[in-house]
């Protein structure tokens, strides 16, 4: 063969897009974050069901107090209990641990409430990956 006929080596090209994988598609429907902040009806019904759910957290921690509290005096009235350093050992050692363990179910309550707000408010695309430490 002549050095004529050699084919030529092929032509290198460069692709300077963005690759498809990585191209983000605009959502479908409005992120819910947006309907909050530019106050729309939907995202004041969002809001209002995250009130309500802490709301309810809340009324439901303070029912549970006031019935397991409130209940004490009239446990203590009986002739038995109310004569009996137990009363003084009730109110001032076992009232403490009930009353932490419902204020604990209580910020767990609404730690919960509040994720699963965020989560129904951001955008799935947008959701962070663990932090670098500092």
């Amino acid at each position: 063969m002549s050095e004529e006929q050699q084919p030529s080596p092929p032509r290198r090209e460069i692709v300077t897009g963005v690759p498809r994988g990585a191209r983000r598609r605009p959502p479908a429907h409005a992120p819910a974050r947006s309907e909050i902040s530019e106050q729309t009806t939907l995202g004041a019904t969002y809001v209002r069901a995250l009130m309500r759910s802490q709301l309810r957290a809340g009324l439901g921690a303070l029912t549970v107090l006031a019935l397991v509290v409130g209940a004490l005096p009239l446990v203590f009235l009986l002739p038995r209990a109310g004569s009996s350093p137990s009363v003084w050992v009730v109110l001032g050692v076992l009232v403490y641990p009930v009353m932490w363990l419902i204020a604990r179910w209580y910020v767990t309550r609404a730690e919960r409430n509040e994720a699963d707000f965020t989560g129904l408010v951001t955008d799935p695309a947008e959701v962070p990956g663990p932090r670098p430490p500092r």
